[in-house]
C-alpha cells in the first residue's frame, strides 16, 4: 500500500501544530530492521494460528539495528516535538536509536534489561552480570537457579522485565503512560496492530481526551475507528518523509 504527498503534509501539519505528542509504538516498527511483527500476514502469532513455524530474524537480536523510523522518532525528539514513547516492544532498538530512557515506557520490558522482583530496580544485564548461557532467561515463571545474581540495591531476586503472557504488566511504566496519554493533544500510533490489552487502552484514552490520533499501520488494526487520520505504510518510509516535510517548512 502507498502514501500520498496530501499524506505526508497532512501529518507533517499535525505534528507542527502539536504542543504535546506521544508516539505509541508496535512490533511493525522493527519489521524494516528485520524482526517480524506478531498480527501482520507473515507475523509471529498470525503463522501460529495456521499452525506454520514462526520466521526467525533475520540476525541474531543484539545485530539488529534501529531503521529510519526509529530515527524519525529521534529526529522529532530532537526537533522538540516528541515529549514520550509508549512502546510495546521488547526490542532494544528505541534505546539503540538513542532515545532517552526517560521519555520512554517499554510496556512489555526489555530483552537486555533485567528487574528486581523487591525493590523495581533496573539493570542491565551487562551491569548486573547476567549471562543467558549460565543464568537462563530469567523469566518470572521460572524457578531461580542459586548461581543467579542478587539486586546489588535490596538483595532481592532479579528476573528479566520482559512481560510473558500471564505476567502482571510493570506499574511504574503503565502509570507514566496513563499520566502522557491524558496529556497528549497528538498520538502517533506507529506498527501497532492495537489488539494487545492494556497497552491498546492507552490510544483510547487519548483519544477520549481530546488528542488527535494518526495510525500508521501496513495492516488493519482494532481500532480503526478511533484514527483521524489513517496511513496505510512501513513507518520508516512514511516517517522519513515526514520529518523532511517538516524541516523544508522551518
Amino acid at each position: 500500500m502507498s502514501f500520498s504527498t496530501e499524506d505526508i503534509e497532512k501529518v507533517a501539519e499535525l505534528i507542527s501544530n502539536s504542543s504535546y505528542l506521544v508516539a505509541f509504538t508496535g512490533a511493525g516498527i522493527s519489521t524494516e530492521s528485520g524482526l517480524p511483527d506478531y498480527r501482520g500476514p507473515e507475523g509471529v502469532w498470525t503463522l501460529r494460528d495456521k499452525g506454520l513455524k514462526p520466521k526467525p530474524p533475520t540476525k541474531p537480536w543484539n545485530q539488529i539495528e534501529p531503521n529510519p523510523g526509529h530515527y524519525a522518532l529521534i529526529e522529532l525528539y530532537n526537533m522538540g516535538k516528541l515529549k514520550y514513547l509508549i512502546s510495546q516492544n521488547v526490542d532494544n532498538l528505541h534505546i539503540k536509536s538513542g532515545i532517552p530512557r526517560e521519555i520512554l515506557a517499554e510496556l512489555h520490558g526489555n530483552y537486555t534489561v533485567m528487574k528486581c522482583l523487591t525493590c523495581d530496580a533496573r539493570f542491565t544485564k551487562e551491569e548486573i552480570g547476567w549471562d543467558d548461557q549460565l543464568h537462563g532467561k530469567g523469566y518470572r515463571t521460572h524457578n531461580p537457579l542459586p548461581n543467579q545474581p542478587l539486586c546489588t540495591n535490596c538483595g532481592g531476586r532479579i528476573i528479566s522485565s520482559v512481560v510473558n503472557f500471564g505476567d502482571p504488566m510493570p506499574e511504574r511504566e503503565m502509570a507514566e503512560s496513563l499520566k502522557q496519554a491524558e496529556r497528549c493533544d497528538l498520538m502517533l500510533v506507529i506498527g501497532s496492530s492495537l489488539s494487545v490489552s492494556p497497552a491498546n487502552q492507552f490510544p483510547i484514552i487519548a483519544k477520549r481526551r481530546g488528542a488527535k490520533i494518526v495510525i500508521i499501520n501496513m495492516g488493519e488494526t482494532q481500532l480503526e475507528e478511533i484514527a483521524d487520520v489513517r496511513i496505510f505504510a512501513k513507518s520508516g518510509e512514511f516517517l522519513s518523509k515526514v520529518v523532511d516535510k517538516i524541516k523544508s517548512n522551518k
